[in-house]
């Protein structure tokens, strides 16, 4: 147990330490990492492909995967709409731009499951040498995450900016909690065991990492569906983005999980102005601190 939390904590902890002062460094790990994501999501195929029963796991895959998308999905909902009633967001009404093209924004998030199918793909013809995946996605696994370190060391916040926007903290943990709860439920429903559910529930709509860091947990089932889950609700977000931002801003920042301060924010921007910026900013900044260490302590 605490060496599998060793491998997850050391190397974020570490690149959280490396402060990069110039644009052209910043710029080489947000590459480095855009392509680390694609080669562990291709390994992660080759290993789900090499499994036995395949045509069982596959059906376990889309089962954990629907069953907790519904579930993290309905008590975020829940939740965030409680907040939206107990705390509402009042802002002078303004005009939306054009956000940007949803069915561009879909295809970049789809790209990623092509990668996982390829790889799906080359493990089924069982070559010997592609054993070597699970090795290898264990290396590329710390590699990741030290420049997941970096890049949240250096994305520009500081504690004290998200002390002091209290509407992104309190969106994040609100997220945070009742994505927990959905996963509890997920778990039951399902007969797995609750760290289990927690575990994946604690991606947040990060699928490029729940992923993976579940898949070396527990192996490329319980990854596979973590993945799937995580990227259906950041899709469910680009699609509910633009039609509940005005009313409810809180609940737009929400469903993005931790995509809001990167993938979705130019969503966010477009369609709620530029007040809902900072907010969207820390809450994504911290869901996506809470998502690898909440992972590495529930598995």
């Amino acid at each position: 147990m605490y060496s599998g939390l060793l491998i997850i904590l050391l190397p974020l902890t570490l690149g959280y330490l490396i402060r990069l002062n110039n644009k052209t460094g910043l710029n080489a790990v947000h590459h480095l990492l855009n392509a680390m994501v694609y080669v562990i999501l291709f390994l992660m195929g080759i290993s789900l492909a090499l499994l036995e029963d395949l045509s069982r796991n596959l059906f376990s895959i889309f089962q954990y995967a629907t069953v907790f998308f519904l579930c993290i999905f309905a008590a975020n909902m829940l939740a965030l709409f409680l907040l939206e009633k107990h705390n509402p967001w009042m802002v002078n009404s303004h005009k939306q731009e054009k956000p940007p093209s949803r069915l561009h924004m879909i295809f970049e998030s789809l790209k990623l499951c092509g990668v996982l199918i390829l790889g799906f793909l080359l493990g089924l013809t069982g070559w010997s040498w592609l054993h070597f995946a699970s090795r290898a996605s264990e290396i590329a696994l710390v590699v990741l995450l030290l420049l997941v370190g970096i890049q949240l060391r250096n994305s520009g916040m500081n504690l004290k900016q998200i002390l002091l926007n209290r509407r992104g903290t309190a969106i994040a943990l609100v997220v945070a909690v009742s994505a927990l709860a959905g996963g509890v439920v997920a778990a039951l429903i399902l007969g797995l065991p609750v760290k289990t559910g927690l575990a994946l529930a604690s991606g947040y709509g990060w699928y490029s990492l729940s992923g993976i860091l579940l898949s070396d947990a527990y192996g490329p089932v319980i990854g596979s569906a973590a993945f799937f889950n995580d990227l259906a609700r950041e899709l469910a977000a680009i699609m509910l983005i633009p039609i509940l931002v005005n009313r409810y801003r809180s609940s737009a920042i929400g469903l993005s999980g931790a995509t809001s301060m990167d993938f979705n924010l130019p969503v966010l921007q477009r369609c709620g102005g530029v007040s809902i910026v900072p907010a969207a900013i820390v809450h994504g900044f911290l869901l996506s601190l809470l998502a690898p260490l909440l992972i590495a302590f529930f598995t």
